[in-house]
């Protein structure tokens, strides 16, 4: 684990709660000749206080993934109140479609990735023909309906302690493939124009590209190419090449970060 370095205590430490459109990035980490969030909000913080400034994200989602509440942290020289701090952050973020949505001091030794103690994340896919017109980019858009039951059943499956090697990406850098998933659970909502799948996932900490793996393997379930049975199979496989279709991010979400004693109303 590679820890920040230590900073000045003189230094105060800011927590912010972000939320943002993926679809303009090449992913949250900063990127020397490509749009990201992390980039976008560092250059905000350059307008206000001489940098350069380096923030710490709770995770880092790929190109075209969005956060409704993702939470990074910043050191600054000046005691700023976090309602001025947020306000002037929102001044500069303009025209991306990156908001701060809350801000707070937080202790020195306070670190918004190793702090944590819980991701959850929402993938949202709409079943129509059609196009989308309002939602494009912001789901998985399939023509056809899916079975919430089976996909539920085959999720049971991924409950637990797993060695979720199946689910990860091949350039996965995590030393373990170990993981616990405390929650996997689909709900169906219905909409004048079309049919919207919602998969609410939750644990300490992901694998590269695992929920989008997740979410793939179930939508084959759901629509009947897969039996819940061949969930499990693939889990116990221990092989990339057993994994269905890996999902498109523009369904993906990071929708919450737990901490012990969280900075925000959660």
């Amino acid at each position: 684990m590679k820890l920040s370095p230590p900073k000045p205590f003189d230094m105060p430490r800011f927590a912010l709660l972000i939320e943002y459109d993926g679809r303009p990035f090449a992913g949250w980490q900063r990127q020397p000749d490509r749009p990201s969030v992390q980039g976008a909000i560092e250059d905000a913080l350059a307008k206000l206080e001489t940098g350069p400034h380096t923030i710490a994200a709770a995770g880092r989602t790929d190109a075209g993934v969005h956060a409704t509440a993702q939470v990074a942290h910043c050191d600054l020289t000046r005691d700023w109140t976090p309602f001025r701090l947020s306000e002037a952050l929102n001044f500069h973020l303009k025209p991306n479609p990156v908001s701060i949505v809350g801000c707070a001091q937080v202790a020195g030794d306070w670190h918004a990735r190793f702090s944590a103690d819980e991701r959850r994340y929402l993938f949202r896919i709409f079943s129509r023909r059609a196009p989308l017109t309002f939602g494009a980019g912001q789901f998985w858009r399939i023509n056809n309906t899916l079975d919430v039951a089976a996909m539920q059943a085959g999720a049971q499956h991924l409950l637990g302690l797993h060695d979720f090697t199946t689910f990860r990406s091949t350039m996965c850098q995590a030393q373990s493939p170990v993981k616990t998933l405390d929650e996997l659970r689909i709900s169906q909502i219905a909409h004048p124009n079309g049919t919207e799948y919602q998969f609410h996932v939750r644990a300490r900490s992901f694998l590269h590209n695992q929920v989008r793996s997740f979410v793939g393997t179930l939508e084959r379930v759901g629509a009947g190419a897969w039996t819940p049975d061949d969930v499990l199979k693939a889990l116990l496989a221990k092989d990339r090449a057993a994994c269905g279709p890996v999902s498109p991010p523009q369904g993906l979400y990071l929708a919450g970060v737990g901490y012990p004693d969280h900075p925000f109303v959660d």
